[in-house]
């Protein structure tokens, strides 16, 4: 009789010391270091040079980019940068193209006066945000790519390490980011946002230096097969000429994809995830886009924010994601999204507590650690689930896609946060409590397909 021995913690715990994880982290860091950038900076910029709330809320829709990166996903996945991917690769040329794109917005925001230059801010923080989210296709693509296609545990422990890095580029930037701000603000700099980004652009050099230690394997499979595609479509166009191949090359990179997508999972199905996938972080969103401005209103200094909100908070991240892929690993990822979307609701009930009583450090470190538990258990289990739908084919254009509809929900319709929190009057708990409520209508999406879902596990 064949008995099934389940495995001990310390033998799932195994899974992180394999190679491959310790460049997942850096490539999570490359891609959360920019978020940090048009996020918490640029939003304690605008407020400091006295914008108001609902303008710097609606300035976030810069990050509705995100939602929309799927859209010239297809080209990443064909297009070669030239001169660059002959020498380091396609996936890395095409970070190394928009990390340098990010390095001049930064030396240009340098130069600038919000106050009297907003249009131009918000429209240089648009194209970091276009070149960062350019920039997460080819980053996902080449993290997924980093493990097997069936490697269903090392996928889980996989998206927990991109988690942890995205976090670490995002918190850790955000350390440097404040503390830079608040040192030469205390030195009498006027300036010293701008210094500040020229600071950040030193950070945008060592993370290129740093992809160059991630080898970025041969793409044969994957070019054969989109070839393959490409041959039918023409063939059923007819005659082979200019005409029909730039027609069959068009097809086959924007509909192949998404024709995939709906093949493997059925229509139904597959309507349902992106629903589930649109929703699931949107209260996240909502209280994450105004967290840094009621810090601040709250009367915490940059340097209490850093210390509690960018350092603690990553501490508490970086362990409580690794624990959020162990459970990923021993009890699935279905079960993890069920648990981790509860702690996320649960949570956002600390800042309505911490709201109604007032400053308090203690209140203030007890809430965000419960916030970054929830949201390193939710992010770990949601980056694993889709990965694991993603066919390796298509593997930045459809990860792209269902990242980008996670991101919609979290970027469009979160734009509208600081405008809600004004038409509540400033109360800051009622909002709180809003963000709470608004995880339900995903948790109700996932049980209705829970059991039909096709992963690569």
């Amino acid at each position: 009789m064949f008995i099934n021995k389940k495995e001990s913690l310390s033998e799932s715990f195994k899974v992180y010391f394999d190679q491959r994880m310790i460049k997942i982290l850096l490539l999570g860091s490359i891609s959360g270091f920019p978020w940090v950038i048009i996020g918490s900076s640029l939003s304690l910029w605008l407020k400091e040079d006295g914008l108001s709330r609902s303008t710097i809320g609606w300035a976030g829709l810069i990050f509705a980019v995100y939602a929309f990166n799927y859209l010239w996903a297809p080209v990443i996945d064909r297009i070669r940068i030239p001169w660059l991917t002959e020498r380091v690769g396609h996936r890395r040329g095409w970070i190394i193209t928009m990390q340098f794109v990010i390095l001049l917005c930064l030396i240009n925001w340098s130069l600038i006066n919000p106050s009297a230059n907003l249009a131009l801010v918000i429209s240089i923080g648009l194209i970091i945000a276009i070149a960062s989210a350019t920039q997460d296709i080819t980053v996902d693509a080449l993290r997924i790519e980093q493990i097997g296609e069936h490697e269903g545990k090392s996928m889980q422990a996989g998206a927990a390490m991109a988690v942890v890095g995205w976090w670490t580029g995002y918190k850790l930037g955000g350390v440097i980011s404040l503390n830079v701000a608040q040192l030469f603000q205390q030195m009498g700099f006027g300036n010293y946002w701008q210094i500040t980004f020229l600071i950040l652009g030193i950070v945008i050099i060592l993370c290129n230096i740093g992809l160059m230690f991630i080898n970025e394997p041969q793409p044969t499979n994957r070019v054969v097969s989109q070839k393959q595609t490409e041959n039918m479509i023409q063939e059923k166009l007819g005659s082979p000429n200019i005409l029909t191949k730039i027609i069959s090359w068009l097809t086959g990179t924007v509909v192949g994809p998404v024709i995939s997508f709906f093949k493997k999972n059925g229509f139904n199905i597959a309507i349902a995830i992106l629903g589930f996938v649109f929703l699931f972080k949107i209260g996240e969103a909502f209280l994450g886009r105004m967290s840094v401005i009621f810090y601040k209103e709250i009367g915490f200094t940059k340097s209490d924010i850093a210390l509690y909100s960018k350092g603690l908070g990553w501490i508490t991240t970086v362990i409580f994601t690794l624990l959020g892929g162990l459970f990923a690993i021993r009890s699935g990822v279905i079960k993890a999204m069920f648990v981790s979307g509860i702690l996320m609701a649960s949570t956002n009930l600390l800042f309505s507590l911490l709201a109604w009583s007032g400053k308090s450090e203690i209140l203030f470190a007890i809430a965000v650690i419960f916030d970054d538990m929830a949201a390193a258990f939710a992010t770990v289990a949601f980056v694993a689930f889709i990965s694991m739908l993603v066919d390796r084919t298509y593997t930045a254009t459809q990860y792209a896609l269902l990242s980008s509809i996670g991101t919609a929900g979290r970027t469009t319709l979160a734009a509208s946060s600081g405008a809600l929190v004004d038409w509540l009057n400033g109360d800051w708990g009622i909002f709180f409590v809003i963000t709470a409520i608004m995880v339900i209508p995903s948790l109700i999406f996932l049980y209705m397909i829970k059991d039909k879902l096709n992963l690569n596990d």
